[in-house]
């Protein structure tokens, strides 16, 4: 079996600034260097990598089933705008935030649109995010289309990743939800997809995306919240609402969980998908629950993320991996290349 990877030059157009962080601002994880160093190990093990330049931009009308029209317009123009500003910084950073949003109230003044669309200190807009944003959500849709029309599985290395972008909001370093886009895609073929997250943070703009939905399960396996990034979302209580009830399943792991512990948990998630009667698959393939990464989360070692591998290409669902973290680039593409070797 080959295994499609589509990569585009163009991440490297999203350039984040400091983070705020406890009270101080911090360098931002979301380097090219990690994307660089996947590609590249990848491609030293034999493991055919295709440049697409440019990426084709995600088609509007599956932009709109994932994102409001509002945020979009937002983040096409928000770099723009803020820089016309007396004084303004470099990039979008919210002074504000609009905790308790009342209908038919919408700010004109761009700081208050960022404080509507940007849920923390951790996405920055900058000149070329909003170009690279879109670059990522096409690539996630271009491997979704090479499903589609037969490929067992395709592999889209998206940068800035996408799982913690919800309808209206940035958030987490992410802008676009690059998996849910996918997702999309792959409902246009099959009536029932699962949407399987294991990246170490959970992804809480993915599953509100589909929080309602009964078309696509969402499964997440990530470090418990209750004292990890994004805290308010992904406990084990949260499975749905309205029609979406019991079509989300949250593993939270504790602290420094190692392989053996979360392979338990990935069994679990297998089997809710199983019996949702998934046809099809999207995996938000974060690396970062390794145990050298620097979001210093779960304890996963390469051998985990071949058995993952394993685990899910047994499934022999059409399967679409959508890159999410994973910022230690001594690492990262040993991770990647032991899960894709262990699926091929």
């Amino acid at each position: 079996m080959t295994l499609p990877v589509l990569a585009t030059a163009r991440h490297r157009l999203h350039e984040p600034g400091p983070l705020g962080h406890l009270g101080g601002w911090r360098a931002s994880r979301d380097g090219p260097g990690r994307i660089d160093a996947i590609e590249r190990r990848l491609r030293e093990a034999g493991v055919a990598v295709q440049s697409v330049e440019p990426p084709p931009l995600p088609p509007q009308a599956l932009l709109a089933r994932v994102h409001d029209a509002r945020y979009l317009d937002f983040l096409a123009q928000a770099h723009a705008q803020w820089r016309l500003l007396p004084d303004a910084g470099p990039q979008v950073q919210p002074h504000a935030f609009a905790a308790h949003r009342l209908p038919g109230s919408y700010p004109q003044a761009i700081e208050g649109r960022a404080a509507m669309h940007m849920q923390d200190l951790l996405a920055p807009i900058g000149a070329g995010t909003f170009e690279a944003a879109m670059a990522a959500a096409g690539l996630a849709v271009a491997a979704a289309d090479r499903v589609v029309q037969g490929v067992p599985c395709a592999y889209a290395l998206c940068r800035p990743p996408g799982h913690h972008a919800s309808a209206d909001m940035a958030a987490g370093g992410t802008y676009l939800n690059n998996a849910a886009l996918a997702a999309e895609r792959l409902r246009q073929r099959w009536p029932r997809v699962a949407l399987l997250d294991i990246d170490v943070h959970h992804g809480h703009g993915t599953q509100q995306i589909f929080l309602q939905r009964d078309d696509v399960f969402f499964a997440s396996l990530h470090r418990d919240p209750r004292d990890y990034y994004p805290y308010a979302s992904g406990h084990a209580g949260e499975r749905g609402l309205g029609a979406g009830e019991g079509f989300t399943l949250n593993l939270p792991l504790p602290a420094h969980a190692a392989g053996t512990a979360y392979l338990r948990q990935l069994e679990r998630a297998v089997q809710a998908l199983v019996r949702f009667g998934a046809q099809a698959l999207v995996v938000s393939l974060g690396l970062d629950a390794h145990q050298a990464d620097p979001a210093r989360g779960l304890a996963l070692q390469d051998a985990d993320f071949a058995a993952i591998g394993r685990e899910l290409a047994g499934l022999r669902w059409p399967t679409v991996l959508v890159q999410e973290g994973g910022y230690q680039a001594a690492v990262v593409g040993g991770s990647a290349l032991s899960f894709v070797s262990a699926w091929l």
